[in-house]
């Protein structure tokens, strides 16, 4: 049985619940959003979404991954 009454035709929102923000490139590790874009989703338009969305692709590449913990943060 399929209920109609809580289908949406709204975009998804990419979000896969591992919310870590990288500390140098502000962005969500497991969504590759901003903050900002986070935080703006619910009331963002569809056309915003789907701009957010075309880019996140793209992010991947700023992500570094980081080694050492706290110790190699304090010698930098």
């Amino acid at each position: 049985m399929k209920d109609d009454i809580w289908s949406r035709d709204e975009i998804e929102s990419p979000c896969v619940k591992i919310c870590v923000v990288h500390p140098e490139s502000r962005l969500c590790t497991g969504c590759l959003r901003t903050i900002d874009e986070i935080g703006a989703w619910s009331k963002m338009t569809p056309e915003a979404r789907r701009e957010v969305m075309a880019e996140l692709p793209s992010r991947a590449g700023q992500l570094t991954k980081r080694r050492g913990g706290r110790a190699a943060r304090l010698q930098r």
